[in-house]
């Protein structure tokens, strides 16, 4: 009963979020693919990895992120930012660009959960957060920073 109406609920959200990308992916120079897309959704819930740590999450070569991280620091949703603890080691940080970009996507979740603290008392509400908190804090180690 409750994976069922998770899964549901987890659809729609990805159902929205797949149909923004593929509203602003444009088959012209410089516009994102869709891959290009998710990349920068991973590195922004990454925060701030290095090209290794993005690679190692993903399961892809080195070479393919860097590649990927290229493309899109040519296209100026990413820059570089040199560690403060290792000179060498830099650190992938988004540009305004990606956050002009990202704004599109976050407005649904925003109406949902406005919706939601519209039909909730304020203890259904705070249930559910205490839940979604316990889910991403200690149910989820897979996806943790």
């Amino acid at each position: 009963m409750i994976e069922k109406s998770f899964v549901e609920v987890y659809d729609k959200f990805k159902l929205q979020f797949y149909r923004g990308v593929f509203e602003q992916v444009r088959e012209r120079e410089g516009s994102l693919s869709a891959m290009e897309a998710f990349s920068l959704e991973v590195i922004a819930m990454l925060d701030r990895p290095t090209v290794g740590q993005f690679a190692e999450f993903l399961n892809i070569s080195q070479s393919n992120a860097t590649y990927k991280v290229n493309s899109l620091m040519k296209k100026g949703y990413l820059e570089r930012q040199n560690s403060t603890t290792d000179r060498r080691e830099y650190h992938l940080v988004l540009s305004e660009k990606f956050y002009r970009y990202q704004s599109l996507f976050s407005n649904y979740e925003h109406t949902v959960m406005e919706r939601l603290e519209q039909r909730l008392s304020p203890e259904d509400a705070k249930t559910f957060d205490e839940i979604l908190r316990l889910m991403s804090s200690e149910l989820m180690p897979e996806c943790s920073k």
